[in-house]
């Protein structure tokens, strides 16, 4: 196919609009990031170490907050 677009004749009739659809075409199997593998049937295997959180809730956030205002406390009259 290029060996023909590179045709004089073919260079004139393509347009602007044309080129850019055939260059979709010669990309579109390109992947500059490689090929990644994935059986969906198969586990990682993360070991002990890796502990899923749970997600925060309005509590942890406020349960948060007062205990680093009271650290921040304890902080500032530990200094005097």
């Amino acid at each position: 196919m290029q060996q023909i677009l590179a045709e004089p004749a073919w260079a004139k009739k393509l347009s602007d609009e044309d080129r850019r659809g055939l260059s979709a075409l010669f990309w579109s199997n390109v992947n500059p990031y490689g090929t990644f593998r994935l059986d969906m049937d198969k586990r990682l295997d993360l070991g002990q170490a890796a502990a899923v959180p749970r997600p925060r809730t309005p509590a942890d956030t406020v349960a948060r907050s007062v205990t680093d205002a009271m650290k921040d406390f304890q902080d500032s009259t530990d200094s005097q």
